[in-house]
């Protein structure tokens, strides 16, 4: 990683100078998995905010899987064009607005937006959606049980897999952000059986002595087709998938007739040096009359109040369980991305952009 000295923060007329913020930009295209030197923490300045914009200084920010489709080059599975060397990266934050010239966003408000990966930016009060705190709740919170994440999950259960009381879920990467929330809704909203999978037999247990699922299983031991079908006997009616892969080919073969995939992440496929053949027994799709689905939240977010008034029912009667992985300092959210691709985290990844904040 590349690091420059922390340049103090100020606003226009505080110190009398530029308003200068970090950012975090891509200096390489990394090669399989990311290395230090593909990052560089630059120091930029920023124009005064124009009519319509504000000044927001980030609180923290969310590191989130695709990213890394977007750092490597010539990629062709996401709908996002890819970074360029040079450009900063971005992704979910919760901010402070500081200065204002839209009559609808005022200095000490917090919002939610999409440009995270800095310490502060200028952007569009169209593109800052102001949060109303809940009492108790964390701002990070906005970031995971009650953010993007959460309406990920929320969205992909209910509206893309259709999700029905009764159905059996299963969930891939169940110990990740999504995945975890994804679980506790289908079991909360009366799924007959909530099972899943994840890195590791620690990981398996937290989902089901913490977070309710009724089974899960360690897919880096035996087979995934023999473990899902050990946990679910009676097959299954929703598949979430964050993994892709051998997973989904797993998917297909135990999901009931008329089944309902979710197609969320391929995060098997990310480092992969060679395209996926794809899965072996497709035409099962067909036999079944399953519906595959993939889906962007970023086409959903006229649900996230609906979402909000839900989870954050949930979340107030202790109904919810959010686990956040919390990384101090905005020149360390490269290695914690890189952790979060080695599947070294439990829930959501923030960085604490300042660590004094």
């Amino acid at each position: 990683m590349v690091f420059t000295r922390p340049e103090p923060v100020h606003t226009w007329g505080s110190l009398g100078g530029p308003l200068l913020a970090r950012q975090i930009h891509l200096a390489s295209h990394p090669r399989g998995l990311p290395e230090p030197g593909d990052f560089a923490v630059v120091t930029v300045e920023l124009a005064p905010p124009g009519p319509g914009q504000v000044l927001v200084r980030n609180l923290y920010m969310a590191i989130e899987p695709p990213t890394r489709v977007r750092s490597r080059t010539g990629e062709t599975i996401s709908a996002t064009p890819p970074l360029r060397v040079g450009e900063a990266l971005d992704g979910p934050a919760v901010g402070e607005v500081v200065d204002s010239m839209d009559d609808r966003l005022h200095p000490g408000d917090l919002v939610l937006h999409r440009y995270g990966w800095r310490d502060q930016v200028v952007l569009d009060a169209n593109d800052a959606h102001r949060i109303d705190p809940i009492p108790g709740v964390p701002a990070s919170a906005y970031l995971g049980a009650l953010g993007l994440t959460t309406l990920t999950a929320y969205v992909g259960l209910l509206d893309i897999a259709g999700f029905r009381p009764g159905d059996a879920v299963f969930v891939s990467g169940a110990s990740g952000a999504v995945g975890s929330m994804v679980g506790q809704i289908a079991r909360l909203k009366g799924a007959s059986r909530v099972v899943g999978s994840a890195g590791s037999q620690a990981k398996a247990d937290y989902l089901t002595r913490r977070l309710g699922f009724h089974a899960v299983f360690d897919y880096t031991e035996g087979s995934i087709a023999e473990n899902l079908a050990a946990v679910a006997p009676h097959g299954i009616d929703v598949y979430f998938d964050n993994v892709g892969g051998e997973h989904l080919e797993a998917a297909i073969a135990a999901l009931n007739v008329h089944g309902r995939i979710a197609l969320c992440g391929a995060l098997s496929l990310y480092d992969s040096a060679e395209p996926a053949a794809g899965p072996r027994n497709l035409p099962l799709a067909i036999a079944k009359r399953l519906t595959l689905r993939g889906f962007s939240v970023s086409d959903h977010l006229s649900r996230m109040r609906d979402m909000m008034a839900e989870v954050g029912g949930w979340l107030r009667e202790g109904r919810i369980v959010h686990h956040e992985t919390i990384v101090h300092g905005l020149e360390f959210a490269p290695a914690a991305y890189a952790g979060l691709l080695r599947g070294e985290n439990t829930g959501k990844i923030i960085v604490r952009v300042r660590p004094s904040t």
